[in-house]
């Protein structure tokens, strides 16, 4: 646990085979805020104490106040194994549903992601977004399955219910990977037969149905997760520990004798093991044995809970000395079983270790781009690659490269703009005084003092100093001299850039190629500009001097004015930041509203926008057991459905409507209740609508009186969101509150 120095960063950041671009997924409160705390807890930033209960990546005070993340923030934490150090950009995303637009911020800057899920919750509908989301922007994923201590605490699972429950969920969450393979393969068909009919004449000769799906030739193996490829991680970040079965091969293969790859291959699955015959043999259920997982692993995990819970202490020692652990004096006392299982556990198995290592080894750098995920950026709608100029073209080779040499193009992209306080930024800090300003106080200090002795005195005596020299001490009531005020101007006070009160806007953003310098002049592209629009308008090409061009639609030139290194609540100030790191960029905020492409050529496209999963007015992805629920709600709350759409090769139903914004409030809440989680809505504004009807309006004719009575006191949409504005302003209301009443009469006994 060391705290790196700004230096070691940056050194770090040069290295870019090194760099793990990753992000955090989850559904709300499946731990993802606690186990980032574990992780920068490896990294001295906090202690480890207070991990889980400080949630330093929610820096907001609202987030905090509400225990739950509302923005994305990124922080550099630095890995070491063996001879390799690694840096990990980690972002914390939201898991609550109304902040989604934050997940796809964080997802477009990463190569990689880590999916969450609660042990005892399993798969919940955000984490199915979330992970449709990562497989959307092409990012690899891994899975952590947290808060195993649930399943020993408050389910009293056994080991053996223990496993068949973590089973269950990892056949869920790969039932999902498998639906989203399986929609990707069917929509890839679809575009094949949809330029065939485009392009008749394209492919001659007898033409001959194919009723193949394609699924049968694709390879989805490494899609799925599976403990023996490493890819999986059960851990509980509240308690502080965490372990791929990785790390138990290793050592039962030094204990039993059985080489490392083949328990790799047997720890998880029905796979037990003969004890006389130091042979692992398959199928467990069907012999009435124990699965290895649960032999090797599990039973110790719970043996050790079970002797803290009930404070064992001689097999809490037994266990300790076994394992060769060293416990602190206060922990070994504390009452809290909790902080003896941390003490423990976090020794014997590390989370951070856990996590980072898998990250390290599963997930890619910035390097192993794909060629795919560089064409989708770049290609806007239905915009195809080889549409583009040449020039365009060659800067994919750029993207595949990340090379920092002078002659790369820099290619930025900026997901979203944050605001930070003034006083949070580092050229508004105080810097810290250097030993000769220190010597300048501490004489200054010893004049004022002999003022004072001399003025009780009535006389200004002469001091010596250091060199020999006299300084002569002013007398009570006059001004220092032009030298003492000298010396008060070289410790400046930092002065703000704005006020104390305002904030400034900084740029969370990733170098996908070159070196981005601070005061390097750059172009910033719009999400509508377009290369093509350029040449039309710019007779010289992408080779005129960018000074003196016309003026071209969605594109503005700017320089970099500040850099700053992402360290979650902190900024640190940097010069350069070299390809594949994410990084925070000031002075952007008169030139990118939301997000941006920015390059040193205006030959470079810009980014494909983000992709939300909230596109339409009202979106509703359920399953198509449960849509009567969705149109009843609707319905309520004057909603009009616009579309119904069942996914291709998935079990989502979609259903597009639109509703009064006053009848929004409260939309999500009771459309989740109603379908008791099962209908994920997602909310954007549309437009705006006149209702079709008159709030004053009162029957008239006779086939009016008919249908609606004569007082006509069916309700009136526009009347009721009318007065609902007038009460909300202290307005007079013009309605009966009582019309026939009488007065109660109260009976009462004779005593």
């Amino acid at each position: 646990m060391v705290l790196n120095s700004l230096d070691k960063m940056i050194q770090l950041q040069k290295n870019t085979a090194n760099i793990r671009n990753i992000c955090v997924l989850a559904h709300v409160d499946h731990g993802k805020t606690t186990l980032a705390d574990c992780l920068i807890s490896s990294n001295g930033i906090i202690s480890s104490r207070l991990a889980g209960k400080l949630r330093y990546m929610d820096s907001r005070e609202d987030e905090q106040i509400r225990g739950i993340t509302m923005k994305s923030s990124a922080i550099s934490l630095h890995y070491a194994t063996g001879n390799e150090e690694y840096l990990i950009n980690l972002i914390d995303s939201p898991g609550h549903v109304d902040f989604s637009s934050e997940v796809s911020t964080a997802v477009r800057i990463c190569d990689g992601c880590i999916i969450v899920v609660d042990a005892v919750e399993g798969v919940c509908p955000q984490t199915q977004a979330v992970l449709r989301q990562a497989w959307l922007e092409n990012i690899r994923p891994v899975l952590v399955i947290n808060k195993i201590d649930r399943l020993i605490v408050e389910l009293k699972f056994t080991p053996q219910e223990a496993y068949s429950h973590l089973k269950n969920i990892l056949e869920q969450i790969n039932a999902l990977t498998g639906t989203l393979f399986t929609s990707k393969v069917l929509e890839e068909r679809a575009e094949r037969e949809t330029e065939s009919q485009v392009n008749p004449n394209s492919e001659q000769g007898e033409q001959v149905y194919d009723w193949s799906t394609g699924l049968e030739d694709t390879d989805d193996s490494h899609l799925y997760f599976s403990p023996e490829q490493g890819n999986v991680v059960f851990t509980s970040a509240i308690d502080g520990w965490g372990f791929g079965i990785e790390h138990f091969a290793r050592i039962y293969s030094q204990k039993i004798g059985i080489k490392k790859e083949v328990l790799m291959k047997t720890l998880w699955g029905d796979y037990y093991i003969n004890m006389k015959a130091k042979k692992i043999m398959k199928g467990d259920q069907a012999k009435g044995k124990k699965p290895l997982f649960v032999q090797l692993i599990l039973e110790n995990i719970w043996s050790l809970y079970d002797a803290v819970l009930k404070k064992d202490k001689d097999k809490i020692d037994k266990i300790v000395t076994s394992l060769g652990l060293k416990i602190g004096a206060r922990e070994a006392r504390h009452s809290d079983p909790k902080v003896q299982i941390n003490a423990i556990c976090s020794q014997w198995l590390p989370i951070s270790h856990a996590v980072l290592a898998m990250v390290c080894q599963k997930l890619p750098s910035p390097l192993d781009i794909t060629a795919e995920r560089v064409e989708r950026l770049m290609c806007t709608g239905s915009q195809t690659f080889d549409s583009f100029p040449p020039e365009t073209q060659a800067l994919k080779a750029a993207f595949m490269k990340c090379g920092s040499e002078d002659t790369a193009p820099v290619i930025i992209f900026v997901s979203k703009m944050f605001a930070v306080d003034a006083k949070a930024l580092p050229q508004n800090k105080p810097r810290p005084l250097t030993q000769e300003e220190i010597a300048q106080r501490r004489e200054r200090a010893r004049q004022r003092h002999a003022e004072k002795l001399a003025a009780a005195q009535g006389q200004a005596p002469l001091e010596p100093t250091q060199d020999g020299s006299a300084i002569e001490t002013c007398p009570k009531g006059e001004e220092p001299r032009g030298d003492e005020q000298q010396v008060e101007s070289m410790t400046p006070k930092p002065v703000l850039q704005e006020e104390n009160n305002q904030e400034s806007f900084i740029a969370f953003a990733r170098v996908f190629s070159g070196v981005a310098r601070r005061g390097k002049k750059i172009f910033v592209l719009g999400p509508k500009y377009s290369p093509l629009e350029f040449l039309r308008r710019v007779p010289l090409g992408f080779s005129a001097p960018p000074d003196g061009l016309p003026q071209v639609p969605h594109m503005a030139y700017c320089a970099l004015e500040n850099l700053y290194l992402l360290m979650g609540r902190e900024l640190e100030y940097l010069e350069e930041v070299p390809p594949g790191n994410v990084l925070g960029i000031g002075g952007l905020q008169d030139f990118v509203l939301k997000s941006a492409t920015l390059c040193s050529l205006p030959s470079c496209p810009p980014f494909i926008p983000l992709n939300f999963e909230a596109t339409p007015i009202v979106r509703v992805a359920v399953e198509p057991k449960h849509p009567s629920r969705v149109y009843a709600v609707l319905s309520k709350r004057e909603g009009r459905v616009l579309q119904e759409e069942m996914k291709e090769g998935t079990d989502m139903f979609i259903i597009k409507a639109v509703l009064p914004v006053a009848e929004s409030f409260g939309f999500a809440d009771e459309i989740r209740k109603r379908t008791s989680g099962l209908a994920s809505p997602q909310l954007v504004f549309s437009h705006w609508e006149i209702i079709p009807s008159d709030p004053f309006w009162v029957p008239t004719t006779e086939e009016e009186y008919l249908h609606f009575g004569e007082k006509a006191d069916s309700e009136n949409q526009a009347r009721k969101y009318m007065n609902a504005v007038r009460k909300r302003k202290g307005l007079y209301v013009e309605e009966k509150i009582v019309e026939h009443a009488e007065k109660q009469r109260t009976l009462s006994k004779n005593k």
